[in-house]
């Protein structure tokens, strides 16, 4: 849920990227922070893992938008993909306001996130969150490999419930930034609900 810094007058609010292993969550975050400006963004900090190739989790503020005279800060932080970090991962999403579910676009990993998206559900449940009811937006990564599904056949097997979704390609940051905007839109509607 978010904070209130009263003394600095900010909305301190947090979004989780997750998805499967090497599905482009880094890619995202890092693509995001090297094009922000240097005065609109915190310091990036990351704890590598001995067995994963990505970052174990970033942590990046953004200034964007005021609601009632506080700036919106949003903090973006990535989950590990591998089940095995599953204890990681919960921790992650403690108080989180939006989440970004990031799929691998490639044929062969369509089972990896199927499970991670029920992992994804679990984990909300075990805290007391209902993904149903978060402010929530799927990006279909890796639009530019080979062998990779239709957006339709994607939408069929992890987007039921009709949420934002948008292709995109990280490495290039193609709908890198339409994700990102769409979810931090989504947050600042429940805030201004004040839930």
């Amino acid at each position: 849920m978010s904070f209130i810094n009263y003394a600095l007058r900010e909305i301190n609010c947090k979004i989780v990227y997750y998805g499967p292993g090497l599905c482009g969550k880094t890619t995202n975050l890092q693509y995001i922070y090297q094009k922000t400006a240097p005065d609109a963004r915190g310091k990036m900090i990351s704890l590598a893992t001995e067995t994963e190739r990505t970052l174990f989790f970033d942590f990046l503020p953004l200034s964007l938008g005021e609601i009632r005279g506080f700036k919106t800060r949003f903090h973006l932080y990535t989950v590990p993909g591998q089940v095995f970090y599953d204890a990681s991962r919960k921790l992650i999403l403690k108080g989180v306001d939006g989440v970004v579910f990031v799929a691998d676009s490639q044929e062969e990993r369509i089972d990896a996130n199927i499970e991670s998206l029920e992992n994804l559900r679990i984990n909300l449940t075990e805290q007391g969150y209902d993904l149903d009811k978060l402010p929530y937006v799927i990006q279909y990564n890796k639009r530019d490999l080979p062998d990779i599904m239709f957006v339709e056949e994607l939408r069929r097997e992890l987007n039921p419930t009709d949420v934002p979704e948008f292709a995109a390609c990280a490495t290039t940051g193609e709908g890198v930034f339409e994700t990102l905007k769409a979810v931090a839109r989504l947050i600042l509607i429940d805030l201004k609900k004040g839930k």
